[in-house]
């Protein structure tokens, strides 16, 4: 009986405390990472955006600046001064560290933007697992990896979710918040709450491969690319057709050098891995040539097509 009364007076506990997430830890200073640090910090949490290195963290805290100019350009065109008010009271709510075990010790929230690796990603929770708070929620911001095989490195699987951004996150108005089958239900409503707390969208996913959008669209992006490869269009043709015709606002040539051929091979020759049977999982010669020839898109000046 008293274990019974320890576990429901800890439950109770636990579930407040998912109800008020006020500090964020952000893990991963690239473009996603920064991005989230900003809209939660634009929305009144207090944040901190980890990362190894401290010219990638310099680099961050620029960008965030930056974009945040933007913004306040946009929204006081008509009075500057508190624009600049607006910029300088979100970047007080936004600090950098290169010492996640420290910083997670008083964190609400713990969200994951770091390499598709699933290895890398299970020793990151692992490590913040032992020095965390009990109440802590952790969330992956993965785009193709199965949440509830990072959380199996951990001991908080009923505090573990994803929150799948955007890019840019900023501007781009949509959540994917995944429930695994660990997942409580109440650290999936302080996901879904916490998304709405940053003037986001969210939708509900299951810890499915690539869960809705990914899964939808990186098939889409492998099709094109075969069918272009069985010389039944070219890339130029494809692309305008589904601009013009589907009404995209790219084609999936231009969207796969946008996202970067490496992350699209990653995530295709992972579920190919998974499951070799599916056709709609199949690998692309051509996308691995591109990829071992080092042109990866538009961060690398050339990828289906060439950039200046």
């Amino acid at each position: 009986m008293a274990f019974i009364t320890r576990q429901y007076i800890r439950s109770l506990s636990s579930s407040a405390a998912l109800q008020a997430i006020k500090h964020v830890t952000v893990i991963g200073g690239g473009l996603m990472g920064a991005g989230i640090a900003q809209v939660a910090a634009s929305t009144g949490h207090s944040v901190v955006l980890v990362d190894t290195s401290e010219d990638i963290l310099k680099k961050s805290a620029k960008g965030i600046e930056a974009s945040l100019k933007r913004v306040a350009k946009k929204k006081f065109a008509e009075k500057p001064e508190d624009g600049e008010a607006f910029v300088q009271k979100v970047l007080k709510n936004v600090s950098t560290s290169s010492d996640a075990a420290s910083v997670v010790q008083g964190t609400d929230l713990v969200v994951e933007a770091i390499v598709e690796n699933l290895k890398v990603k299970q020793d990151l929770f692992g490590a913040l697992d032992k020095v965390a708070p009990e109440h802590t929620i952790f969330a992956s911001n993965t785009s193709s990896l199965q949440i509830a095989d990072i959380a199996s490195s951990t001991a908080r699987l009923d505090r573990f979710g994803g929150l799948h951004f955007f890019n840019p996150v900023p501007m781009m108005k949509l959540v994917e918040v995944i429930k695994a089958p660990a997942t409580s239900q109440q650290t999936f409503d302080a996901l879904l709450e916490f998304s709405k707390a940053l003037g986001k969208h969210p939708v509900s996913c299951k810890d499915t491969p690539g869960f809705i959008v990914n899964r939808l669209l990186v098939p889409y992006m492998m099709e094109a690319v075969r069918l272009h490869e069985r010389g039944h269009g070219s890339k130029e043709d494809i692309d305008v057709a589904m601009r013009l015709g589907a009404g995209y606002p790219m084609g999936p040539f231009e969207l796969l050098d946008y996202v970067g051929l490496d992350t699209s091979k990653f995530i295709i020759d992972g579920w190919h891995a998974m499951d070799p049977d599916n056709p709609l999982f199949g690998t692309s010669p051509l996308l691995n040539k591109l990829v071992s020839e080092g042109k990866l898109g538009k961060k690398t000046g050339e990828g289906f097509y060439k950039y200046k």
